[in-house]
């Protein structure tokens, strides 16, 4: 049986050891961390396996990974703290704080589209690369100057790999920092999370290198290249091995580059699942983590292909996450199978961080069975 470490302080929590032991005694897991808290309070703060595929290097304590798509809700709070502090309307155009976004016919995009998927701009326009989103200023101007793939508002188009830079530059142009900066120092720093959004070079020792899916066969001939869906996943397509780079890691990419572990993401969105406070901290009110909750689309997404239900940034209970129960419930996860659920009525919050990559681009069947052993041990 493989070898737990950490705490489980309440006795209901015990099955999530249980479940991470026996993934990673399948190898279904390679090093994972699981981390719960409840009232703001953290009752299981676990983790075990490798940092490495061969298996040489302990998961530890203070073990980090590239987290993928669990990132944006970092990009969500750093929105909504400007929110809370009066700086920023959701319902306000784009173009009100970023006055260049307004070109190509965007000028009616509001930032509430950025959050929920539904501007239209849902990548970079071709040609572009990889490289190129790491220069912040390159990458926010081809942004602000292509044009919208569909009526904006109307439907949900995941926006997979940029949208950190929209919300982010919004949040610039408010605030003057870059959104890595402006997290770390706001909301990461306060509460002491090990968090990172643009990793200094000194923290690569502790990172788990993400272990790539297996590649999922693909008939070119039966894919319209044009579709949305694939003008999102080529605009660019970083491979999983990008996360390994350090260009990636040092880059700001507010949607997919972060780093860090159940423990901070838990303990960083706790804030959310408990009334604005946590760890000593107080970044929000009842009123802005209600915003969260405004329905922004619900149907299937036209870049996922899986109905979605997007609030102001987060993913809410619906058809498409059944293991979630009905309630003022945010969640998201990344690309391999990361995952945090935000439970604002029960005040708690689940995380789930790996570093063996599954093919599931939001989460997959492993944080599904520890989300329902939580909330079994909840009580339902």
């Amino acid at each position: 049986m493989a070898n737990i470490k950490g705490t489980i302080s309440d006795a209901r929590f015990e099955k999530l050891g249980l479940l991470l032991s026996d993934t990673l005694d399948s190898g279904e897991d390679v090093g994972a961390s699981v981390c719960v808290t409840v009232d703001g309070e953290t009752v299981v703060d676990i983790w075990g396996g490798h940092a490495d595929e061969a298996q040489t290097t302990e998961w530890q304590e203070d073990t980090i990974t590239n987290v993928w798509s669990t990132t944006k809700t970092m990009t969500f709070l750093s929105a909504l703290l400007l929110v809370e502090r009066g700086q920023l309307d959701f319902y306000a155009p784009v173009a009100q704080y970023w006055p260049e976004f307004a070109q190509n016919g965007k000028e009616n995009i509001e930032v509430r589209h950025l959050m929920g998927h539904t501007s239209g701009v849902s990548a970079w326009a071709q040609p572009v690369t990889t490289e190129d989103i790491y220069d912040w200023d390159k990458s926010t101007s081809m942004l602000a100057a292509q044009a919208p793939w569909w009526e904006p508002g109307t439907a949900s188009g995941y926006h997979a790999l940029n949208q950190g830079h929209l919300i982010g530059e919004v949040i610039r142009h408010i605030d003057g920092r870059m959104l890595g900066d402006f997290f770390a120092q706001e909301i990461a720093g306060p509460m002491g999370a090990d968090f990172h959004i643009g990793l200094a070079e000194s923290e690569f020792g502790r990172i788990a290198n993400v272990i790539p899916p297996e590649d999922v066969p693909i008939d070119l001939a039966t894919i319209d290249m044009e579709s949305i869906a694939m003008k999102t996943f080529t605009g660019p397509a970083p491979s999983a091995t990008t996360a390994w780079e350090t260009s990636w890691r040092q880059a700001c990419v507010p949607a997919a580059n972060g780093h860090g572990n159940a423990r901070s993401v838990a303990q960083i969105q706790a804030i959310v699942a408990n009334g604005g406070t946590a760890g000593g901290v107080t970044l929000l009110s009842d009123e802005t983590i209600d915003k969260i909750f405004d329905e922004q689309a619900h149907g299937t997404d036209m870049v996922l292909g899986l109905p979605v239900r997007f609030g102001m940034g987060y993913a809410m209970p619906s058809e498409g996450a059944p293991y979630l129960p009905e309630g003022k419930i945010a969640y998201w996860g990344g690309w391999g199978g990361s995952s945090i659920v935000v439970d604002t009525e029960r005040n708690m919050t689940f995380a789930y961080m790996m570093n063996r990559m599954d093919a599931g681009l939001t989460g997959d069947f492993r944080s599904i069975n520890l989300t329902t052993a939580t909330y079994d041990a909840l009580g339902g």
